[in-house]
């Protein structure tokens, strides 16, 4: 079909869309037809001329479209209505209602939906994790990402422009929505800015075009085509297009219409109402017994590779180092690709002998972790195995609800996060990350591994090498002593095998038990063996999931005497947390000691900050003797 036979095609699409948007938002009574009403030219002008099929939504090679304004979701569920990827009415008479898939912003449980979104700034950097995955994968195809103009205020997307012009992503097109206004009124007025300027500044073709001329919506996405670096089509609109009492109000941005409003809208338009229809449809919607979601979870074909065996003391990061680089090489041959994303760390995260073998999937970021959480977890979501690897402070606090946009993505992504706890010392309190557990505790789709020693670490990144789903590996910035059993072999030797919610006992004892997680090991180890010295058995156990204890652990303790959970992380929110759930969930009674971090640390040396919060090992051996 032309250009030519497409418009009328198009035009009359758009009609059915602006009545489907109209009648599902005031039938829920919320949403957002402004910005819907104004984008849906474009919407239609993309779906009609890219590559994708409704009836395989999972196709690889397909373009893709990544909404980030998740809001319009009325746009996005009629497009891809009219397109066949669901019936249109079921997503006119379910809009916002409680147990339908078409909820109030747009997730990828809908077919056709690329991306969960609505924290806007964040769409863009999705976008480049497709590009680029794409361009990683030998994929010829095209993404496509469509923004607000209020949300051009956002600072993450500076980021992602830059990223996506050193990358030179040309496989990736953004859209701004240029209608001029927001939520409080006048994007000039709100918070003035220099759109196109800005995407020129940071090396994109900027394109302008009527948002509303199909003709002109489509001669662009053909020039888009020829173009020698990204391109940003500045698209000018009008909100709440095609009802004229609508038309240039910001109201319309979160308002609907009543049904006697939308009826006048409707006969504007030249539409039908089908209001009582779509009532009727609403109150007879049933929510379906058990919810059935897209496998968002790949099968990787790569293998883990022989451990690496350390008899003498090292830091957990170099490990990981070593780890990732000897995987990269034991599965260069492998249909899944590796990645690694740097933030300007590779010297300290260890990530420089990967970088230097696989300088093509190694993604250089530079200081933007808002921009690289959300590009990787993007890539993870694309068969690609991706590991992120930063400082815990900024991999984790900083830019937490980048990950919590991850877990809600169901994203594959592994996160490597170094420099956790007070172990980081002289750096001082802002990057003391104290609350790495009790973040990730939030998340619901996401787990968090603590290693104790480097060859934990090599195991667990070996065993994280085929696993889907998000994962944080967290571990500190100092050389750790090796890990070794009561007879003095090394404890987590070669024959070693990590499993996620397994625990390791370090020591056998029968008077009071002590778990600890993370850097404290060799500390903790070194307390217990003092303590046996002086015929006081205590069982030391080490808890590398502080997400998930084994209950019988719990209950066995419990028995046992005094708990004590040692960790170099706030007592809250961490370990100390996860067993106080565990002894109440089990309805069991015992003493629990936590120690850990009770305020944010003075700049100083790791041993002295430790040795001041109780965490050092003479510390620990007075307090247990006191406790008992």
């Amino acid at each position: 079909m032309t250009k030519i036979d497409l418009i009328p095609k198009i035009s009359q699409q758009a009609k059915i869309a602006r009545q489907a948007i109209l009648e599902m938002t005031t039938l829920s009574g919320s949403g957002h037809p402004g910005g819907s009403m104004s984008s849906i030219d474009i919407m239609l002008c993309i779906y009609n001329t890219m590559r994708h099929d409704p009836k395989n939504p999972a196709w690889e090679e397909r373009d893709r479209m990544v909404v980030s304004i998740g809001h319009i979701s009325p746009a996005v569920y009629s497009t891809l209505g009219i397109c066949g990827y669901f019936p249109l009415e079921d997503a006119i008479s379910q809009f916002r209602l409680f147990g339908s898939i078409f909820e109030g912003h747009i997730e990828r449980d809908v077919p056709g939906v690329e991306w969960s979104s609505g924290n806007l700034g964040q769409g863009l950097s999705a976008a480049t994790g497709f590009a680029i995955s794409a361009k990683i994968k030998g994929i010829k195809n095209r993404t496509y990402v469509l923004m607000g103009d209020g949300e051009q205020q956002k600072g993450q997307l500076s980021e992602a422009r830059r990223f996506a012009s050193k990358y030179d992503l040309r496989n990736l097109t953004a859209i701004v929505d240029y209608n001029q206004l927001q939520i409080s009124g006048s994007i000039h007025e709100v918070m003035p800015q220099h759109i196109r300027q800005n995407w020129e500044s940071d090396g994109w073709q900027v394109m302008e075009v009527n948002g509303h001329d199909i003709s002109q919506i489509l001669y662009t996405l053909e020039e888009v085509e020829k173009a020698s670096k990204p391109v940003m089509i500045l698209a000018h609109t009008v909100m709440g297009k095609g009802v004229s009492f609508m038309e240039n109000k910001a109201k319309y941005h979160g308002s609907t219409l009543s049904a006697e409003q939308c009826e006048a809208a409707l006969k504007e338009l030249g539409m039908p109402s089908d209001l009582a229809k779509y009532q009727k449809r609403r109150a007879e919607f049933k929510p379906p017994t058990k919810q059935s979601h897209p496998d968002y979870h790949p099968k990787y074909d790569l293998i883990p590779g022989k451990p690496i065996l350390y008899t003498e003391e090292s830091d957990c990061r170099s490990a990981w180092g070593k780890a990732i680089a000897d995987l990269g090489k034991t599965n260069q041959d492998k249909a899944t690709p590796i990645v690694v994303v740097d933030c300007d760390l590779a010297g300290s995260v260890k990530t420089t002998e990967f970088a230097q073998a696989f300088p093509e999937r190694f993604l250089e970021s530079g200081i933007m972790e808002h921009h690289a959480a959300v590009m990787s977890g993007a890539i993870s979501s694309m068969g690609v195995q991706c590991f992120w690897s930063d400082f815990g402070v900024f991999g984790i606090d900083e830019a937490y609800n980048m990950q919590r946009l991850n877990d809600i993505n169901h994203t594959n992504l592994k996160t490597v996060v170094t420099h956790v706890g007070i172990d980081v010392g002289a750096d001082g309190k802002t990057h003391q990350c104290v609350d790495y557990i009790a973040l990730i505790r939030n998340l619901f789709d996401t787990r968090i591994i603590c290693p104790a020693d480097a060859n934990q670490t090599d195991r667990i990144i070996r065993w994280l090498i085929d696993k889907p789903k998000n994962y944080v590996v967290a571990m500190g910035r100092s050389k750790l002593p090796i890990i070794r059993n009561q007879e003095g072999e090394i404890f987590y030797n070669q024959e070693y095998c990590y499993d996620y919610g397994k625990a390791d006992i370090l020591r056998v004892g029968d008077q009071a038990t002590l778990f600890v997680t993370g850097t404290p090991a060799s500390r903790a180890l070194k307390a217990i063996d003092t303590l046996r010295e002086e015929g006081i058995f205590v069982q030391l156990v080490y808890i590398s999931s502080p997400l998930t204890i084994a209950a019988d652990l719990i209950e066995q303790a419990a028995k046992r005497g005094p708990i004590f959970s040692l960790e170099d992380h706030s007592i809250n929110g961490g370990l100390g947390s996860s067993i106080a759930e565990a002894l109440v969930a089990g309805a069991h009674s015992a003493k629990l000691i936590r120690i850990g971090a009770t305020h944010y640390s003075a700049s100083g040396a790791a041993e002295q900050i430790f040795a001041s919060l109780g965490m050092d090992a003479a510390s620990l051996v007075k307090r247990i003797k006191q406790e008992l």
